[in-house]
């Protein structure tokens, strides 16, 4: 049976690379309540993939959730920089920025 969505279910505090975050939006599903990553931390997360791993998958999610939601960039930019990466942000924001 094919799944819709994955979930990860992760032990506070919740982090991002050395940052710790403490906003998420929460969405009821029947008698359950998820609490989730804003976009903004979506995309920072899967960033970080990109940048620790060199994972390609992430970075290309990383693009889809930017394309599809309002992101706050510039936060994105100085959490690259804090996280010695200013060079892959360059990339991300490249591939976000040519797409035709």
């Amino acid at each position: 049976r094919k799944a819709r969505y994955s979930v990860d279910i992760l032990n506070p505090p919740l982090s991002i690379g050395a940052e710790k975050i403490s906003g998420t939006h929460a969405i009821r599903v029947k008698r359950m309540v998820l609490r989730l990553l804003t976009p903004t931390d979506s995309v920072r997360d899967r960033l970080a993939a990109f940048y620790f791993w060199n994972d390609l998958q992430a970075l290309e999610q990383a693009l889809m959730v930017a394309r599809d939601n309002d992101v706050d960039l510039d936060l994105v930019k100085k959490w690259s920089k804090r996280e010695g990466e200013l060079e892959k942000f360059k990339i991300f924001l490249k591939k976000l920025t040519d797409r035709p």
